[in-house]
């Protein structure tokens, strides 16, 4: 079969030919419907040899959802042909976090797979026409939904998610939320808020077609990222500032404008991967606001996801590519042309 693999650190991967993979006892053969495009992959690949626990090569794509194609042994509570979403980080299933369902944050997260965090992030991911996932745990059924229209929730619409889920204390109808950059994440935030909360969302960002796209997610306000924006939030909230505020670039820049529109006792929670830094200080972040990197989510929230989505109450919009044109996804999220998210779908 086709992959899409990263065969060595800081070069572009490339699509090779493979072994359809054997399920063992507990594993289960995913036909890939559709594998998502994340940002958080250029980090991957850009990185220096040796920073990562990850062994090459490995197939890309953490945002996963297809077909039962076959049960290894053992196998209960799913059939061949049912259309499921695959939960991205697989962890040893037996410590206490694993056990809720958060395994990104495994306690044995070191020594499981080698220090790979799941299929598309040190192991092989659903860039390729099958998909070998190690337990039927790490499944969810799909009832409405494609599985190319289910992959990229299972983290662009999961991460923040489970972000705004952490804050929902803070988010009562006389509050506003921000959201900074509007992409593949940033379009899920927005249309999460709106479903989960009344607050006021204000969405911001340097492309003026990613305000549009904010608008019809259900943003109530939009502006331009520059050195006007913390202004323009104090005007919208009354003086308060924003008692959440999600930024989806994770930059110097960013960060910096971030704190000046949290209000005190607000959370500034951080999910992009821009590598910036926020200096904390007395003068630098609002008496009292709570700064997070909250990461991914938990397999149960993962399910609310699917079934908010099954609902009608989220859509991802996307953009898709098939197999051979995986290279011309992450040329296009380099230029930062995507619109909302870009998914691989290997077998169309």
């Amino acid at each position: 079969m086709k992959a899409f693999q990263l065969i060595e650190w800081q070069k572009a991967p490339k699509l090779c030919d493979v072994p359809i993979p054997e399920p063992g006892p507990g594993q289960v053969l995913i036909k890939v419907g559709g594998a998502g495009a994340c940002h958080s992959d250029l980090h991957v690949m850009e990185w220096p040899a040796g920073s990562l626990p990850y062994c090459l090569p490995f197939t890309l794509g953490h945002e996963n959802a297809g077909w039962i194609e076959q049960l290894g042994s053992g196998v209960q509570g799913f059939s061949i042909g049912d259309p499921v979403a695959v939960s991205g980080p697989w962890g040893c299933g037996h410590c206490y976090n694993c056990r809720l369902g958060i395994d990104i944050y495994c306690e044995n997260g070191a020594s499981v797979n080698g220090g790979a965090a799941g299929g598309g992030l040190g192991l092989d991911g659903g860039m390729a026409e099958y998909m070998l996932v190690p337990s039927e745990r790490f499944l969810v059924s799909l009832s409405t939904l494609a599985p190319k229209e289910a992959a990229p929730l299972t983290d662009a619409a999961l991460t923040p998610y489970h972000a705004i889920k952490r804050s929902l204390p803070l988010l009562s109808p006389r509050a506003s939320a921000v959201v900074i950059g509007v992409g593949g994440l940033g379009h899920m935030a927005v249309q999460i808020l709106r479903a989960l909360t009344s607050v006021q969302i204000i969405a911001v960002d340097i492309a003026e077609n990613k305000l549009r796209l904010a608008a019809e997610a259900g943003a109530d306000a939009t502006m331009l990222s520059n050195q006007d924006a913390p202004a323009k939030v104090a005007e919208l909230t009354r003086g308060q500032g924003a008692a959440v505020v999600i930024d989806m670039v994770g930059s110097d820049a960013t960060l910096a404008m971030a704190a000046k529109m949290v209000r005190k006792m607000g959370h500034l929670t951080v999910l992009g991967l821009g590598l910036g830094t926020l200096p904390f200080s007395f003068s630098t972040v609002p008496a009292e606001c709570a700064v997070s990197f909250p990461y991914w989510g938990s397999l149960p929230e993962l399910m609310e996801v699917i079934a908010l989505a099954e609902r009608g109450g989220i859509k991802s919009l996307n953009t898709y590519y098939s197999l051979d044109r995986a290279q011309d996804a992450y040329e296009s999220m380099r230029a930062g042309t995507t619109q909302g998210r870009a998914v691989i779908v290997p077998n169309e």
